[in-house]
């Protein structure tokens, strides 16, 4: 009857195939090392759709660099540039933003100055980030619980870091790769999110941001043919399975440090941990999401 208000609820087929989604993005890195291996130089010129609804009210998207042009790194020479790509296709914000693919890109790429250098990827860091007190110490502690260097025999480490939404988060990912098969044995994640006011509330959202960058870094592809969306449920969009799930290991590291925030926080460094370990166990640099399909 005119006027009764109705609900309407899509089902996730519809949900999928008509919603907005996470901007794709192309960035193409270079860098240098000096006489001694350490890194130098670098650039990054990033081309992706705007994150701000497809750049609604124009000009510059800064979500659309951040975890790039946010970088920690004491490295001299440093440029970034980001070029709006107009896809078509509709773009909003992902659970940590631009943070989930750029640290997955700059993060993957500090590995492989660390490797152009002769260097060890956690001692370049240590470096780098003389003037990053927080982030190193959350580094030092992920490495030390970790047990760097000391995995047990077929198994192979990455690390990644990350300063976002005001906490600073750094992850060891622990990884096997028989004969093409990944396996994640374990994730250690160190977090500096400033006061505490709940602990086990802090542990819930860090393991459940990295079950969620998991899904997406290994299998989280959204394919479009002729203007329509592939994938309709979960039978062709999967996630993360209960089998395939990782020891997570946090340790919170207290400090008098404002507030920062949490459900976010985890997510982006994941996916270059475990493209770092996959680069130490197999000697194949994986630069596109998702990792699982690329091995």
């Amino acid at each position: 009857m005119p006027g009764t208000p109705i609900k309407l609820t899509w089902t996730r087929e519809d949900d999928m195939q008509h919603d907005l989604y996470r901007p794709a993005s192309y960035v193409k890195f270079a860098g240098a090392v000096d006489a001694e291996g350490w890194p130098l130089a670098l650039s990054a010129r990033v081309a992706c759709p705007s994150f701000m609804g497809g750049g609604r009210g124009g000009g510059f998207d800064s979500t659309a660099v951040e975890g790039i042009h946010t970088l920690e790194y004491s490295i001299p020479n440093f440029y970034v540039d980001w070029r709006k790509a107009d896809a078509g296709i509709p773009t909003t914000f992902w659970r940590a933003v631009g943070y989930t693919q750029n640290t997955f890109f700059a993060e993957s790429f500090m590995d492989e100055l660390a490797a152009a250098g002769g260097k060890d990827p956690v001692e370049m860091r240590r470096r780098l980030l003389a003037k990053s007190p927080r982030l190193l110490n959350v580094l030092n502690v992920v490495v030390e619980r970790a047990g760097w260097g000391k995995a047990p025999a077929g198994h192979y480490q990455g690390v990644a870091v990350v300063n976002n939404i005001g906490s600073f988060t750094a992850q060891v990912a622990e990884v096997s790769v028989v004969n093409g098969k990944l396996k994640i044995h374990r994730v250690v994640c160190a977090v500096d999110c400033g006061h505490i006011v709940n602990p086990a509330i802090i542990t819930q959202q860090i393991e459940s941001g990295i079950v969620y960058g998991l899904s997406a870094a290994l299998k989280g592809a959204i394919t479009i043919d002729k203007g329509r969306v592939q994938q309709g449920n979960f039978n062709t969009y999967d996630v993360l399975r209960i089998d395939e799930m990782p020891r997570i290991d946090v340790h919170i590291v207290e400090t008098d440090n404002n507030p920062g925030g949490i459900g976010e926080a985890s997510v982006p460094p994941i996916a270059p941990a475990i493209a770092n370990a996959i680069f130490a166990a197999t000697g194949k640099r994986l630069r596109k999401l998702p990792l699982k399909e690329l091995i």
